[in-house]
This record gives structure tokens, C-alpha cells and sequence, in this order.
């Protein structure tokens, strides 16, 4: 009775069953002999492999390797610290109300800190111009932990780059790579001391190339930075960015941030430019700048179809100073400089990173466009004062003593400035000239009742010269003005 109950429900199971087998073996026949797939499985299928991850001894996984390049930066990277006096505190400034007895409250110094790279065995390392600038004492430790006292050799604060040099020797050092051979999206690190953390090394690739990010403040600043995600932050300035084969390839300068802390960008000045630096610091205690003897102006889309111009691609020559290198060769307001030496010019910042690895004296090869052709001219580059002899640290200080930066104008300038001569001040820092109550902008037309038309004639005449100095010139608007001072 009760296998006749069941009866009813396993003759039903049965046969759905049997229909399920048919129906799937019907459709795996089809599925098979389906020529409309995207792909077909009844070929070779050495290409097919499982989507799991597994470990095998005889399976190369290829990964960034830093080991090599950690090992040879960590040594010949190492810790600055900086003190600065400051003077003492009043107790008004202290306290909000005068003190009857003249006393000050002492303060201590303020200190700083950085990184730097040993590039010479015998001591030289190079760093930041802003973690050493105006220091009094500077500190350096290297990475098995000795301590020295260490002394500028010389400051750039256009490039941002400083050398210094400690009393060691047989120090590890770091081989300078090319930094024109780095591409966007190459791994690189950096290696520093962030927040006092020693020996720390960082992965990131490149991002880009000849950043120009408007830090340095200068009108003859030269920005031509690499541009990485690696990370860096206070403290890591000074420190090596060195490519995955252990080479310096930058020198960490700056990161971009609302936070004063990392958040994604940092900046390096390219080695080709810090081992021009290095080598003029030491040779001469001042670097041997080169100019092409132009105001220059990005080319723009705007720009580029005002003025007619056919291509995006280089930099526009709004103005060809007198007497300079671009003169000589016959540049025109309006060309637009597209190669150095067969290097292809995108930016300014390209511009002023390629003329910053050469010396006044140096032949090179300019390609520019001028009425949508392509021509080729040779240049001599020449320094500021449009000569190509080395300046010498006691000319250079000249400048440094009158604190300030100067242009050769040229004749379009005169014309529109309605003189005959004259040397444009480009900038004022602190120095005599800024106590005399010189501003930017002011045009140098005579010192002493003589007549001043290029930089060169007006550091010569101001060069060894002692007493009173009376300056006479122009505004841009016209107004005419005489300051006077001592030296």
C-alpha cells in the first residue's frame, strides 16, 4: 500500500530528469560547434590560464626592484641641521608694555633642518639654497651617525642649490645619471630625512618634466623641474631623487600642498642643471650663467593665433635685448625658438632648464620659426653682462652688496622708455639700493653723472669704488628720480 502511495510522485521524477539530461546534452552539442563565440576553446589553449593567483618557483613575477638603488642612495644621503640667531625679545614685544630698565628677554636660535647629497668623496655635498641660506651654523650627519661641522662653498639662489663641504674623506657617494634620459612614468625615490626621520627612502614615478611652479620668487630664477609622486615632505629637501639603477637623476626642492605636507605632488631640480651648479660653485664660488638675450612668453593657443603663428609648439621671443646672444644671431621680436641643439622646446621651463646646463661661451644650435618657417641659427651665449669671461666672486659681490638684479634693455625698450641708455633693475632684495629707496622697475641712465648702457659698464664702475654714489634715472612712467648712498 504504501510503494503504490508513492507510486504517483517517481515516474513524474523520472522522466523530468530524463528530459534534463537530453536538454543539456543538446545545448553543450550546440555550444561546441558555435562558430558566432567570442572566443573558440577547441584550438590552442596555451594562451588560456586560470584567473587565481598562485606562487611558483619556476613563474617569473616581474616587479620594481629598489633594493640596489636604496642601498646606494641610504650612504651618500645625509641629515642638515641649521641654527640661525635670532635677536633678543623686548619685554613690549613680549609682554605688550615697556620695560623702564632697557632689559631684553633672550631668545634662543631658531633652528632648521634638511637633507643633502655627497657628490665628491672628498666632502662636497649639495642641498637646497633655502636650507642652508643665511645659516650660521650647519650640521651634518651622515648615515653610520658621525657628525661634522660643515661651510658653504658657494649659494645659487636662481637654481635653488647650495654647495657645502665638511673636513672628511673616502665618503660614499652618488653617480650623477642624465635627467634628460627620464621618461614620464618611470619609477624613481626619494631619499632624505622628513621630519628628522633619517635614511628614508620613498617610490613614486615620474609625473612630469619641466614644471615651472612660480616658487622661487625670481625674475632670473630658472625652474625646469621633474615632477614625481614619491613621496616627500619637511625635511626631505636637499635629498636624492634617484632613478631604479641607483643614479641621481634630481635634487627633492619643493612639494605642492594645501597642508604644508605631502598630498600627491613633489618636485625635484633635474641633475643636469645641479651638476653645471656644483661645478661653477667649486671652481669659481659663483656660477657661470648663460643667456640667449630675450624676454620669452609662453605660446598659447591665443597667443599663437594672434600673431599668425601655425603651430603650439615652443616658445614665443617677445623681445631681443641689446647687445646679447640672440641679437648677434639675428633673432627677431616675434620668432619662436622650437629646438636647442636638436632638444625639442615645449615651454619656458624646457627653455630655461636646457640653457641652464651651459656656460657663456658655448656654441649652440637654435631651430625657430618665423613666418611659420623653419630656420637654424648659431649662438654664442654670452653672461649678463654680455661678455663670455667667468665672473669672479668680487664682481659677484657687487651685486650681492647693492642687492639686486639688473637687465640690458633693449632698443624697442629705449624707444618706448623715450632714452638713449640705461640698465633696468629687475629686482630689489635687501642691500644698499633698497635703503636708498630704489624700486623695481627703475632705469639706471647715469651713476655719478656718466652714462651707464649695459650691466657689465655699471658693475665696473661701481667695483672697487669707495664713498658716496649718486644715481640717476627713469621710472617706465616718466618720472625721473636720484637716489644716493655710500659704499
Amino acid at each position: 500500500m504504501r510503494i503504490k502511495g508513492y507510486s504517483g510522485y517517481i515516474l513524474p521524477g523520472f522522466l523530468g530528469g530524463l528530459l534534463s539530461f537530453v536538454l543539456a546534452w543538446v545545448l553543450f552539442s550546440l555550444s561546441v560547434n558555435d562558430t558566432t563565440g567570442v572566443m573558440d576553446v577547441s584550438g590552442d589553449a596555451s594562451h588560456m590560464h586560470y584567473a587565481s593567483y598562485y606562487s611558483s618557483p619556476d613563474r617569473e613575477i616581474i616587479t620594481p626592484d629598489f633594493g640596489l638603488a636604496a642601498r646606494k642612495s641610504v650612504h651618500a644621503v645625509v641629515h642638515i641641521k641649521t641654527e640661525y640667531e635670532r635677536p633678543g625679545m623686548s619685554y613690549e614685544e613680549f609682554f605688550g608694555f615697556p620695560d623702564f630698565f632697557g632689559r631684553s628677554r633672550p631668545r634662543g636660535p631658531a633652528r632648521g633642518s634638511g637633507s643633502g647629497v655627497i657628490v665628491e668623496s672628498s666632502g662636497y655635498i649639495v642641498t637646497n639654497n633655502h636650507v642652508v641660506e643665511s645659516a650660521d651654523k650647519i650640521t651634518v650627519t651622515l648615515n653610520d651617525k658621525r657628525t661634522f661641522d660643515a661651510e658653504v662653498v658657494g649659494l645659487d639662489p636662481n637654481t635653488d642649490l647650495a654647495l657645502i663641504r665638511i673636513e672628511a674623506s673616502n665618503l660614499p657617494i652618488l653617480e650623477m645619471g642624465d635627467s634628460e634620459e627620464l621618461s614620464v612614468g618611470e619609477w624613481v625615490l626619494a631619499v632624505g630625512n622628513p621630519f628628522n626621520l633619517t635614511s628614508t627612502v620613498t617610490a613614486g614615478i615620474v609625473s612630469a618634466k619641466a614644471r615651472n611652479i612660480n616658487i622661487l620668487g625670481r625674475r632670473a630664477g630658472i625652474e625646469s623641474f621633474i615632477q614625481t609622486d614619491a613621496a616627500v615632505n619637511r625635511g626631505n629637501s636637499g635629498g636624492a631623487l634617484v632613478n631604479t639603477r641607483g643614479e641621481l637623476v634630481g635634487i627633492n626642492a619643493a612639494i605642492a600642498s594645501s597642508t604644508g605636507s605631502y598630498t600627491g605632488y613633489s618636485f625635484a631640480i633635474p641633475v643636469n642643471i645641479a651638476r653645471k651648479v656644483i661645478y661653477d660653485l667649486k671652481e669659481y664660488g659663483v656660477v657661470q650663467r648663460a643667456f640667449l638675450g630675450v624676454n620669452i612668453r609662453e605660446l598659447t593657443s591665443e597667443l599663437a593665433e594672434e600673431q599668425g603663428i601655425n603651430m603650439l609648439r615652443g616658445v614665443y621671443v617677445h623681445d631681443v635685448l641689446k647687445g646679447g646672444a640672440a641679437e648677434k644671431a639675428v633673432l627677431e621680436n616675434g620668432d619662436v625658438i622650437i629646438s636647442l641643439d636638436g632638444k625639442p622646446v615645449e615651454s619656458t621651463g624646457r627653455l630655461l632648464g636646457l640653457v641652464a646646463g651651459y656656460s657663456p661661451g658655448d656654441t649652440i644650435t637654435m631651430s625657430y620659426l618665423r613666418d611659420n618657417d623653419t630656420n637654424n641659427t648659431l649662438l654664442v651665449l654670452k653672461n649678463e653682462r654680455g661678455e663670455t669671461t667667468p665672473v669672479t666672486v668680487k664682481e659677484k659681490s657687487v651685486a650681492s652688496l647693492l642687492g639686486a638684479t639688473f637687465e640690458n634693455l633693449s632698443e624697442k625698450q629705449l624707444e618706448e622708455y623715450g632714452i638713449n641708455q640705461g640698465v633696468k633693475v629687475t629686482e630689489i632684495k635687501a642691500g644698499k639700493l633698497k635703503a636708498a629707496g630704489v624700486r623695481e622697475g627703475f632705469i639706471i641712465t647715469r651713476i655719478d653723472r656718466e652714462g651707464v648702457s649695459s650691466v657689465n659698464e655699471l658693475k665696473q664702475k661701481l667695483s672697487g669704488k669707495s664713498g658716496g654714489v649718486l644715481l640717476e634715472g627713469v621710472y617706465p612712467g616718466g618720472v625721473r628720480a636720484y637716489y644716493g648712498f655710500g659704499l
